[in-house]
């Protein structure tokens, strides 16, 4: 019995998580037309211009551990002409893109949702509704639209600055010249290859912003409820991850062979 309460729970919370979620993405929908463009500027350098050094910092250590990791089955086979388009590849279709999802998630994902949880326990958000203004016009709109273009626009220097810390890597430890590490890595790597990781950002991006919002609209309660808040964005944004990056990988594997 307890173990059938116990999914009877799971499933209930589930269903209403993902109702909020709809809701929480149809009604910023509807507000897009009347985005608040300050909300909107202020919230690109908070999430955007705020995250670029801790995104590129992410990437010139994801770059130096790929071609560590990937050395050693270089070397082991005799590969070493490949090792730029198994470092590229690996860096633009799975590794730059989660590990950036996943930084984000902590830091943008579970400041958007302290901010809405602490106006929604204070009632900033519900005084909004009282004098006639639509806070997803206003607040939450601007904030989805702002992580979006944020994660987009950093996937591009993060991408990039793998890539080059990736070649600089290979170039130190394993003596791999730089032509040799570019040439395969344009030669082997297509348009597509890229556009495989972008979407896979832009799609995280998504996820975090509205997990987030979703989160932080439902907090009840008071401090504790903004702390809880700020956890839980953390928690679900990267499950949702995960979950999309299987989901992407299996669909974009398939549509891209």
């Amino acid at each position: 019995m307890k173990a059938l309460a116990w999914v009877g729970r799971m499933g209930l919370d589930a269903v209403r998580g993902a109702g909020a979620l709809g809701l929480v993405a149809g009604r910023t929908m509807l507000g897009l037309p009347r985005l608040e463009r300050r909300e909107l500027a202020r919230a690109l350098v908070q999430f955007g211009y705020g995250s670029l050094p801790l995104a590129l910092a992410t990437a010139a250590l994801a770059g130096v551990i790929v071609v560590l990791q990937a050395g050693l089955y270089i070397q082991r086979f005799g590969a070493r002409a490949f090792l730029g388009w198994a470092s590229g590849y690996g860096v633009l279709w799975e590794f730059g893109p989660l590990l950036l999802g996943l930084i984000m998630s902590a830091r943008i994902g579970a400041r958007n949702a302290a901010e809405l949880a602490t106006m929604q326990v204070g009632g900033q958000i519900e005084g909004l509704r009282g004098i006639g203004l639509d806070p997803f016009a206003i607040l939450v709109a601007p904030r989805v639209v702002a992580m979006e273009l944020s994660m987009l626009a950093l996937s591009t220097f993060t991408f990039l600055v793998a890539i080059l810390f990736e070649a600089g890597a290979a170039l130190l430890t394993l003596g791999l010249p730089l032509r040799v590490f570019f040439g395969t890595f344009a030669h082997m790597l297509s348009p597509l290859d890229i556009l495989g990781g972008v979407v896979k950002t832009g799609a995280f991006g998504l996820a975090i912003s509205l997990m987030s919002t979703a989160v932080g609209l439902s907090a009840r309660g008071g401090a504790r409820a903004v702390g809880q808040a700020a956890a839980s964005a953390v928690v679900r944004g990267c499950a949702a991850i995960f979950v999309l990056d299987f989901l992407l990988t299996s669909l974009l594997s398939r549509w891209m062979a």
